[in-house]
């Protein structure tokens, strides 16, 4: 796999019916290695280790609702209070993140309302916090640990 813009963690690969396999430690299973996985182990990895999110309020790979239309999130922190507090999109490295990628995180969080949003391919990060009150968004030049963060 590529190597990406992102802090190397000790990861499992496994190979099932020719078919190379992720272990996920947060769903304890092996899951289809692609592209877009890779990215998603790195940066969950990151965000845990690095930026001291908690695993125990993290939520992976869940449909979401919008105008009569479902999608999927790769990931969304909670607060502690059970609400969505970080939205995250990821994109396999070969995937430009482009107008179309905000525009699918856009629908993403209208429905569940997160103040703060990463998109990432690996490789290129973006981070932003979302004024709701003032509809505004605010681009950070990175994440901050969570304990900083606020609602």
């Amino acid at each position: 796999m590529q190597a990406l813009n992102l802090p190397t963690f000790e990861f499992r690969i496994s190979e099932d019916s020719g078919k190379l396999k992720i272990f996920d430690p947060l769903r304890k299973k092996h899951l289809a290695l692609t592209p877009e996985e890779w990215v998603r182990q790195h940066f969950v990895h990151y965000l845990i280790e690095h930026r001291n999110f908690p695993k125990g309020l993290l939520k992976l790979e869940n449909a979401v609702k919008y105008h009569q239309r479902s999608g999927r999130y790769d990931a969304v922190f909670l607060d502690r209070t059970g609400k969505p507090f970080l939205l995250v999109e990821c994109k396999a490295p070969t995937v430009k993140i482009t107008q179309e990628t905000f525009d699918q995180v856009k629908r993403y969080n209208t429905q569940l309302n997160a103040p703060y949003i990463a998109i990432t391919n690996g490789l290129t990060h973006f981070f932003m916090k979302i004024d709701f009150h003032e509809n505004k968004v605010f681009f950070l030049d990175d994440i901050p640990h969570y304990q900083y963060l606020s609602p």
